[in-house]
């Protein structure tokens, strides 16, 4: 990746965003004696050493010290110790259902919606992908009357209301916009039909002509037909993929990929977290550790964006603490089909090339990205990917961090 630092014009880098580290929220999360992360690392050699009475004594030790309310380490122990143990006992799989059914009993339109708002009100963590994606929908699709939006992802179509906007401020006729929602979160099925009735009520508000489609009931993104997502001639298709590709076997992303590009798409949006899950799936010490700093970052940047007694913070911990299970103790070897193997953008990279050509982004939707990124606290940053590498996309970067990459490509 390529720094933002340089105050070339030609190619923008830099965002405002200082990437000084804040202490508004007092230490930050494993600083100190970082206790946490050595405790936690020393139980997964344990583990992956089968050494059974040093297991049992740090689980017991990380027990007594954890608190999902207490600070940022005792809840990095809190949620990476529940995680071990499911390792430890194989109860991986059962625990990650119990939890997954809980929330799903929970889950509303109205708490969800809540929850999404309120932490892009707080952090750009889901905004940079979007305002990236939309920038880079509408540019390849300008002058389009008739267009398709394949919308692969689960973030409530909170993405869309903005592009709407946009076109029906366009300078042309305002086009048809047909979105195509595919649901691969069954926690996310209950709400669609209420999301869809707001999609087509801020539509007509808007002035434009909209259809609105929703495709559940898959098993995984591979089973998409052309057919099925009502793709036609006379559609200029765009797809947008946010969290999606993760959530697919690592096996079976190539032959995804090539599905996407056999929908002859315009562009491919994919916005992806930042975080290599896959590479080190057969080496659990690896694996955890790149987990641990992946979530470390990200309950660091929950401590400082949100207040202490936030209900929207717990339930972001809490989901954290599910996908922390899937990684770690819900091994694909053993039928459990819920692991999500992120991958870094430059392995996206790798994999979407051999389908597509990327897309820069220009200078507009950069400036967009950047001016997003103003509204929140310091420690922001966007970064170009370097071509040298096979990097392609940019970088959302938390304390110089790269956490979240957004791409777009072309067949």
């Amino acid at each position: 990746m390529q720094s933002n630092s340089s105050n070339n014009n030609n190619q923008p880098q830099t965002s405002h965003t200082s990437t000084s580290r804040s202490s508004d929220s007092g230490e930050a999360c494993g600083g100190g004696n970082k206790w946490a992360s050595k405790l936690l690392s020393e139980c997964a050699r344990a583990i992956s050493e089968k050494d059974s009475s040093k297991i049992h004594h740090l689980l017991w030790m990380l027990n007594e010290l954890a608190s999902p309310y207490g600070d940022c380490d005792q809840k990095l122990a809190s949620y990476f110790l529940q995680a071990l143990f499911c390792k430890a006992t194989d109860s991986g799989q059962r625990c990650f259902k119990t939890l997954a059914t809980v929330a799903e009993k929970s889950h509303s339109f109205d708490s969800a919606r809540k929850l999404i708002l309120k932490f892009q009100e707080v952090s750009p963590w889901t905004t940079f992908g979007h305002v990236a994606s939309n920038g880079a929908i509408l540019e390849a699709l300008d002058g389009e009357s008739k267009l398709h939006i394949i919308d692969i992802s689960n973030t409530l179509c909170t993405q869309w209301p903005t592009l709407l906007e946009a076109l029906a401020t366009r300078n042309d006729e305002t086009p048809r916009l047909k979105l195509t929602v595919v649901v691969t979160a069954s926690i996310v099925k209950s709400v669609m039909k209420e999301i869809g009735q707001r999609m087509e009520k801020f539509a007509r508000l808007m002035g434009v002509p909209f259809e609105f489609n929703v495709i559940s009931g898959l098993n995984h993104i591979g089973e998409l037909t052309k057919e099925g997502l009502g793709v036609r001639e006379d559609e200029a298709v765009a797809i947008n993929c946010v969290g999606a590709l993760r959530r697919v076997e690592v096996d079976e992303r190539n032959s995804v990929i090539q599905l996407l590009r056999s929908l002859s798409p315009r562009v491919v949006t994919v916005v992806e977290e930042e975080a290599d899950f896959s590479s080190s799936r057969y080496d659990f010490v690896r694996c955890f550790e790149e987990c641990l700093r992946f979530y470390t970052l990200y309950f660091e940047m929950l401590e400082e964006s949100f207040a202490p007694t936030s209900n929207e913070r717990l339930m972001l911990e809490r989901e954290c603490s599910r996908n922390i299970i899937r990684v770690l103790a819900c091994d694909e070897e053993n039928g459990g089909g819920e692991c999500e193997r992120r991958e870094q953008g430059i392995q996206w990279s790798g994999r979407l090339r051999e389908a597509f050509s990327p897309v820069g982004f220009s200078d507009d939707v950069v400036d967009d990205v950047k001016a997003l990124l103003k509204r929140y606290k310091a420690g922001w940053a966007l970064v170009l990917a370097q071509g040298d590498n096979h990097e392609s996309g940019i970088y959302l970067t938390w304390k110089e961090e790269p956490v979240v990459w957004a791409s777009a490509w072309k067949p």
